[in-house]
């Protein structure tokens, strides 16, 4: 699933010509590039779909949106890792990533 998920900005920079940051989405962080939103700021909440943030959202409307998707457990599958949900899914005990498979 592939959703656009609210999450606060701790870090802004410039990497290779591209504005990116860091986002903090519910205690998970990860790179956002902020082209589409260049003048964002540290600590502002912007919604992030696919790597890129689309648009700002208030604090009070990303908060419960956060925690909505914590209660119903869409944040653990969002950014849970995909080799690991592919091999749950496929009946595989211990997925390996050099083409190997533990059962």
């Amino acid at each position: 699933m592939c959703l656009a998920v609210p999450g606060r900005i701790l870090e802004i920079e410039e990497r290779d010509g591209t504005l990116m940051s860091v986002v903090d989405f519910g205690g998970v962080r990860k790179d956002v590039c902020l082209q589409y939103i260049p003048d964002a700021e540290v600590g502002q909440y912007v919604v992030v779909h696919v790597g890129f943030a689309i648009q700002r959202l208030d604090e009070a409307s990303a908060v419960r949106t956060l925690a909505e998707f914590e209660r119903l457990g869409v944040l653990a599958e969002e950014f849970a890792d995909g080799f690991e949900s592919a091999a749950r899914q496929a009946g595989v005990s211990e997925p390996s990533r050099n083409g190997e498979v533990h059962t």
